[in-house]
């Protein structure tokens, strides 16, 4: 019978983020901040009525996939192709910023240590972590706000893919100097050749897209075979080339934005991802909340952690925005925007753990940062879009 409360915990989480995602309405925020306090409140840390399990962080692997790939789907790829150096500039000072901030933090509560030395790369690594940018809550937000087409959504949507990726890279090369084993070149390489295969693969199959769009238009045999594509570019990105998941299935989704029936794909991957897939996702946040083993120091330096990367990424983006000429109240947008972390910045930090980069006891840091950042950043966002409306 075991086997079968997979079905119990899908029922509670839906039932949950619902609910909450409505209460949260109500209360003028996001959806999305109701569903990841449902995660934190059903989850272990505090109730318990849902424990993490493989099938759960798969499914919520999922959800973000999913997400992703919608926002490829809404991307108006002229607008993406004007941005792009733009958000190029802004995702390397949203890099930046966030580097020397948390290697300084770190260095501030624990002393400065010479080039080369375990507590330097600790360090460093500590900067590594601020610079993800988990966009999925972003998008689901202007999505729900209506703003994800315009130009500040779409230069924070470019913005964060870039910003992932130079963070891979840098994480890549801190491991590296780590572990003499690594070849940090390798995963440049992996980086170029994967867009490089992206072109390639995209314009094929944007063009057979295209004649199975004029043949059997509005069918259902367009989206499932779009899925189908988001799944492939997905685990391409992932298995051979060492690129993020999400960044593949956004990419897929840019592929098939400027088909006919775009907005028909986009249309029914919302029915999965709002009804199941995307709920988990989000209250699997607050499920990898653990608030059992904060002390007194820990809690000071993670709530400086918070606010460091917090401010790092807004005053990086937005600064680099402003020089990019975009108007203070948009500069602002785009720093706020860009503040999220999520399942990039988990993935950084899991595998810092592994490779003896960062110690056990920072890991509540990082899951505050993710807390903080994945509620307060939509709050902000609509009370900023809510100013500009007024």
């Amino acid at each position: 019978m075991e086997a079968y409360s997979v079905f119990r915990d899908l029922a509670i989480i839906i039932i949950a983020a619902k609910l909450f995602g409505i209460l949260a309405r109500k209360c003028k925020a996001p959806q999305v901040v109701g569903e990841i306090i449902a995660g934190l409140l059903i989850g272990p840390s505090i109730l318990g009525f849902v424990q993490q399990t493989d099938f759960l962080v798969e499914m919520a692997e999922i959800g973000v996939v999913l997400l992703m790939f919608s926002a490829g789907l809404e991307t108006d790829l002229k607008e993406l192709l004007k941005t792009g150096p733009i958000a190029f500039l802004i995702a390397c000072s949203g890099v930046f910023v966030p580097l020397l901030g948390g290697t300084l933090l770190y260095m501030g509560f624990y002393g400065a240590s010479p080039f080369g030395s375990d507590k330097f790369y600790i360090a460093v690594f500590m900067g590594v972590i601020m610079t993800a940018t988990s966009v999925s809550i972003t998008v689901q937000s202007l999505k729900e706000m209506g703003k994800l087409k315009g130009k500040v959504g779409t230069t924070i949507l470019s913005a964060a893919i870039i910003d992932d990726v130079i963070g891979i890279i840098v994480l890549t090369f801190v491991i590296g100097f780590k572990n003499p084993a690594t070849d940090p070149t390798n995963v440049v390489i992996s980086t170029v050749l994967f867009f490089v295969m992206a072109f390639v693969v995209g314009v094929a199959v944007f063009k057979l897209f295209q004649k199975l769009d004029e043949r059997y238009p509005h069918t259902q045999r367009i989206p499932i075979l779009g899925l189908a594509l988001c799944f492939a570019f997905a685990y391409a990105a992932e298995r051979y080339f060492g690129i993020a998941d999400i960044t593949g299935a956004y990419v897929a989704g840019i592929v098939l934005c400027s088909i006919q029936d775009s907005s028909y794909i986009e249309q029914k991957m919302e029915i999965s991802s709002y009804m199941i897939f995307g709920p988990i996702f989000f209250a699997s946040i607050g499920f990898k909340t653990s608030i059992s083993h904060i002390d007194g120091s820990m809690l000071l330096f993670s709530l400086g952690f918070v606010v460091v990367a917090l401010l790092s990424k807004v005053v990086g983006c937005g600064l680099m925005a402003r020089i990019c000429r975009f108007s203070p109240p948009d500069c602002l947008k785009i720093g706020v925007g860009m503040m999220t972390r999520g399942e990039v910045a988990l993935i950084v930090a899991q595998k810092g753990l592994s490779v003896g980069l960062l110690g056990a006891e920072y890991f509540t840091a990082v899951i505050l940062l993710i807390m903080v950042s994945s509620i307060s950043t939509p709050v902000i966002l609509k009370m900023l879009y809510a100013k500009e409306g007024a």
